[in-house]
């Protein structure tokens, strides 16, 4: 289904919802359906100029100043990596080469001159929906009065170590004008982190604008003012805020799934099908499924994202926060700006082999890492030969301009040793050609190792099988490693785009989980032809799901979980398992044949297992016929236990 095509809406009694385009809100129907159609329980049980390919390689070997990879002309007060005559931020140097497509912003530049650039940027990548080149804008501290429009694949980030340290008048906004009908069902991949939004953009009424679906974050933004999660009216499904504050009201709108984490939230408006607070300050109150709100009181345990900051000296650094848990709002909103507590321990990013796109190879690539540098990925497309492999513990892996990693072998794009620590975030994975068992592995089968002190952390890492390029792959994602926390991923068979096809770009599952005491904030799963979650591993815990199951299955007898089962069910918990939890699951389906999957969910019934909050929803072709474990009843339309 082209991109085009997602442009519909439907509204009906107490739950509106989008038909919008075909991963992130389903697709147009000939039946209107009830949102109370269905049955309602409560299961409670148990720079600017690209470098050389010399310069990548120097980033094995210090500069004269101890920060590999930056220009030798370091007095220069026109280096390659800033667009402004001035050093910025008291450097003396010329700071990191981040290649052609990493822009810096400084406050001393001319408003109206990066402007003129942010809109140039938005104007080439506003509805570039299948690429695998973007950009990271970054800005430096200090005070700006910009309309920042983020399109497809664009890294915004603020360059503080707080982040009221860069402060943003104006919008920092993800408008829904590219498909029509402000529809937003489509707004994947892009990124806001550490900076502050003053919103006064007339046109949309002093409020900042982030109208988003999947593969989207917020992160260590503070809102001063209101924020709306779609854009005029238009439909919006998925998004993920986390580590934030807004000041005065956040209005979900026609949002159909959001999940906050760590957010102070002040002022919640608004609701849809199934809306996940984790760690908030002032979550909204309500009883499921009338509002369908899911409050959990505190954040279990995480790390938040490391992010890249240049100090008061003009050197780059990369914030590695510390482990934390039982935590409620964001970790620095209740700070003094002007002296913010370290949040966790940096690095200096000479410890960083900075990659390139066209330059550097798995080769390269793991060569650096086998000497113990950590790896900043900068934005374009990695053809890899062989996977990316992190072996050392606390190794950080971090992309900005979300990179995109393509094997073309039939192996994974990255593998990371069953070791603790590791930090892999902001990429976006790709199927190539030739189909891989897996493209993230962590851990190796059977891992056993203890990592409840020191948890590898996944964050904004997202999947991509087939749209770009007629991809395959059985796998996205295979979680071996016990103690994994992912925080934000969307993990996704495309239904549009090149090589989308049930014979073309096929895939079994989004995520197969064997590692025990796996903690998922925000797993998006979709449209994978068999379970979209296969979670094997005792312990897990989840905090909000959002998945649809395939459009594309030709008939029943082709898609069969079992000879006397219809469909697979979306959340699969094995057999085998006895404790797991999962909190606001949301499974909808808009198959294309009258094709049906008897339950949306499935897990054992013991004492240890805990399912709360669940959604269907089912367009007229088709259906689910239960919610989980044959009980909820069938999803003519919004049903939810």
């Amino acid at each position: 289904m082209s991109a085009t095509s997602c442009v519909a809406a439907l509204a009906v009694p107490m739950i509106a919802f989008a038909l919008g385009c075909s991963s992130s809100g389903g697709r147009p129907s000939s039946s209107s359906g009830d949102a109370s159609g269905g049955a309602t329980e409560s299961l409670d049980g148990g720079s600017s100029t690209a470098s050389d390919a010399g310069t990548s390689a120097g980033n094995e070997d210090a500069a004269a100043d101890g920060a590999p990879g930056q220009s030798s002309t370091s007095n220069n007060c026109t280096p390659s990596w800033t667009t402004s005559p001035s050093c910025g931020a008291g450097s003396s140097d010329a700071g990191p080469d981040f290649g052609p497509n990493v822009i810096i912003f400084t406050p001393s530049m001319s408003m109206t001159a990066i402007q003129n650039q942010l809109d140039t940027i938005y104007a080439k990548m506003d509805a570039d929906q299948f690429d695998d080149l973007g950009y990271a804008l970054l800005f430096m501290p200090g005070q700006y009065d910009l309309d920042v429009q983020v399109g497809f694949y664009t890294h915004v980030i603020g360059l503080g170590e707080a982040p009221d340290d860069v402060t943003i008048t104006g919008a920092v906004r993800a408008k829904a004008d590219w498909l029509g009908n402000n529809n937003a069902t489509c707004n994947f991949w892009r990124t806001v982190e550490n900076l502050a939004i003053v919103p006064t953009i007339a046109i949309d009424n002093g409020t900042d604008i982030w109208a988003t679906a999947q593969g989207t974050a917020m992160r260590r933004v503070h809102v001063r003012g209101s924020i709306a999660l779609y854009d005029n009216g238009g439909w919006a499904s998925g998004g993920f805020i986390a580590d934030s504050k807004v000041d005065t009201k956040i209005t979900s709108g026609s949002q159909q799934q959001y999940l906050t984490r760590n957010v102070d939230l002040t002022n919640w408006q608004g609701s849809n099908w199934n809306m996940v607070f984790v760690g908030d300050g002032q979550p909204p109150s309500g009883t499921w499924p009338h509002p369908p709100y899911t409050v959990v009181d505190a954040t279990p345990v995480v790390r938040e994202k490391p992010f890249l900051y240049v100090d008061s000296g003009g050197k780059y650094l990369v914030m590695v926060p510390a482990l934390k848990t039982n935590t409620t709002g964001s970790s620095w909103g209740a700070q003094n700006p002007a002296s913010p507590v370290p949040p966790g321990s940096p690095l200096s990013i000479d410890r960083f082999y900075i990659a390139r796109p066209m330059v550097d190879t798995a080769a390269t690539m793991n060569a650096a890492l086998a000497a113990g540098k950590h790896l900043l990925l900068t934005p374009g497309g990695y053809s890899l030969d062989a996977p990316i492999q992190v072996t050392q513990p606390n190794t950080v892996v971090m992309g900005i301009g979300l990179p995109v990693l393509t094997p073309t072998n039939g192996m994974a794009a990255m593998t990371v040793a069953d070791v603790g620590g590791v930090t892999v975030a902001g990429l976006l994975i790709e199927a190539g050609a030739t189909s891989s068992p897996t493209l993230f592995e962590v851990g190796s089968p059977g891992s056993s190792a203890d990592h409840s002190a020191n948890p590898t952390v996944i964050f904004d890492v997202n999947c991509r099988i087939g749209g770009r390029i007629a991809g395959t792959a059985s796998v996205c994602f295979t979680v071996n490693s016990n103690d994994v926390i992912i925080d934000d991923s969307w993990l996704w068979r495309a239904d549009h785009g090149t090589g989308a096809g049930w014979t073309t770009n096929k895939s079994n599952s989004g995520i197969v989980v064997n590692g025990d005491d796996v903690t998922a904030y925000g797993l998006f799963s979709e449209h994978h032809q068999q379970f979209q979650t296969l979670w094997n591993g005792n312990g897990g815990s989840l905090y909000f799901y959002q998945s649809e199951m395939p459009y594309d299955p030709p008939n029943q007898a082709a898609w069969m979980e079992a000879p006397t089962e219809d469909g697979y069910a979306s959340y699969k918990v094995s057999d085998s398992v006895t404790t797991h939890q999962a909190f606001g699951l949301g499974v909808y389906s808009f198959f294309d044949n009258p094709v049906h999957a008897a339950n949306a969910i499935e897990a054992p019934t013991g004492t240890g297992i805990v399912m709360h909050h669940m959604m269907t929803y089912s367009s007229a072709t088709g259906g689910i016929d239960e919610i989980i474990n044959g009980t909820g009843g069938a999803a003519t339309a919004y049903s939810a236990e």
